[in-house]
């Protein structure tokens, strides 16, 4: 490695390049499979530091109460996962345990209970923690934390950094218009008590309703998702989208919340997305389409853009900018030890850039542009390769449903079947309930046409649709 780091630093004496952009992507969600995943829902994941054992609540057959913790081990990160087993009546009561939190050495465990309520209170939310003395050991009776928030709101999803000093949860108030917000406490030492919890702010909690925030553990990067109980926040994909905001250093501001994109959210639920303690991979629960229950655990790489200039090669002239911007903390090349960075433009940022040395940089995964039915008689402009995305009312246990009535299949395809997603939130949807379909089609060739789709029963022949939707579609 050295060697190769000298190299590089001679061929880029000399250069002068323009400056682009850099910063991390995803790349495509797979499924954790059958050992993981079953017909039922798997939730709120979380992996522990040295990537061989995965936590995770499901409500499948062997449990205590209505959700409970299992785990899943794995000799080698390399390795696939092993048969998932409950984590025992210790930690598992006859309520519901969600949204496990790891310690680096796998001795402290925080995790959230979730009961039924009464009033105006639907639920019942509280952070516990449980210890052991060794990972062969039986886990001790949990502890309660008492954290103060606001009057009204009640604490969960606890999520803990890699050196166990800080611990980051969300406040919810329900009610007739439900709030939650992120804060953190903080510690000296893990010996010593959790501090006054501390609200992230306006820029972090900046829409009504931000949940489940999951921190990396360098404590730089915080994955958080919206609520389900209100509209989630403008700019998504669909219900509940995977979000994050991250900071140079710990003392920085949080930056801006972004959403993680297309290939991570749909136009479904996607929840608790969280990093591998080394950067490299998103875990996070989605129900979208391919899965084998109701919600699956995913996982997707986590990947640097360490093509700096953007020129569609990572070579000399990218290493030329990161020493132009040696012992600054300049984003552009702050790409190492973890693809968001460090705070400062050093020797791991070479590092990350000499793994990928005269690689090329493969063309960006297509955008999605969502439309519904406030969309309706507008114009929507598409460049090639773009997948249009049209979510409309619906209800299929009346027999009617949404079809292409008028289209040019030599500029818009349709793509794959056409997905319902229920309104209802129970567990599993109510019978006769209404939702949304969702269809899909990929922008092929440059034109202009219009989109119409029919809402009717597809047996009623010569009958006019109840309702139409129908917009004027340019692809460039």
């Amino acid at each position: 490695m050295k060697r190769t780091i000298s190299i590089i630093l001679v061929l880029a004496l000399g250069l002068t390049v323009e400056v682009a952009n850099a910063d991390f992507t995803f790349g495509e969600a797979v499924n954790l499979g059958p050992m993981i995943n079953t017909g039922g829902f798997e939730q709120t994941v979380c992996i522990s530091a040295d990537g061989l054992s995965l936590y995770f609540t499901a409500d499948r057959p062997g449990w205590y109460g209505d959700n409970d913790i299992w785990y899943c081990t794995r000799p080698t990160k390399d390795d696939p996962w092993g048969p998932a087993e409950n984590i025992g009546p210790i930690v598992n009561s006859s309520v519901g345990e969600f949204h496990p939190s790891i310690s680096a050495d796998e001795l402290e465990l925080y995790f959230e209970r979730f009961e039924g309520g009464t009033g105006s209170d639907v639920y019942i939310l509280s952070i516990w923690m449980t210890k052991r003395i060794n990972k062969e050991s039986e886990w001790e009776q949990p502890v309660r934390l008492n954290l103060t928030v606001p009057e009204g709101f009640m604490v969960g999803d606890p999520s803990l950094t890699g050196d166990g000093l800080e611990l980051y949860f969300a406040a919810y108030r329900w009610g007739d218009e439900p709030q939650s917000e992120i804060y953190v406490t903080k510690r000296e030492t893990k010996e010593a008590p959790w501090g006054e919890p501390i609200n992230l702010g306006p820029v972090v909690n900046s829409w009504t309703r931000q949940a489940m925030p999951m921190i990396s553990s360098d404590g730089l990067l915080l994955f958080f998702n919206d609520w389900w109980p209100g509209s989630p926040r403008p700019g998504g994909f669909g219900n509940d989208d995977i979000w994050f905001t991250r900071r140079a250093t710990r003392d920085s501001n949080w930056s801006e919340p972004m959403n993680a994109g297309g290939l991570i959210n749909t136009g479904g639920w996607e929840w608790c997305g969280t990093a591998s303690a080394d950067g490299s991979t998103l875990y996070f629960s989605s129900d979208r389409p391919l899965g084998l229950g109701m919600d699956d655990v995913w996982q997707a790489p986590i990947i640097p853009i360490v093509d700096i200039n953007g020129d569609g090669i990572v070579d000399a002239a990218d290493v030329c900018i990161i020493i132009d911007y040696w012992g600054t903390d300049e984003p552009l090349c702050d790409i190492g030890p973890m693809p968001w960075g460090d705070g400062i433009v050093d020797v791991q940022d070479l590092i990350v850039l000499a793994e990928h040395l005269f690689e090329g940089i493969p063309p960006d995964e297509p955008e999605e542009v969502n439309v519904n039915e406030d969309d309706a008689g507008t114009q929507v402009e598409l460049e090639q390769g773009q997948i249009l995305v049209v979510t409309l009312e619906s209800n299929p246990t009346t027999g009617y449903s949404w079809e292409v009535v008028e289209t040019q299949e030599s500029i818009l395809e349709q793509m794959g079947e056409v997905e319902f997603k229920p309104s209802e939130t129970g567990e599993p949807p109510l019978v006769g309930a209404g939702g949304w379909e969702i269809l899909r089609f990929k922008a092929i060739s440059a034109g202009q046409m219009t989109l119409k789709l029919g809402y009717h029963r597809p047996w009623e022949e010569g009958v006019e649709p109840v309702n139409t939707f129908s917009i004027q579609v340019v692809v460039n």
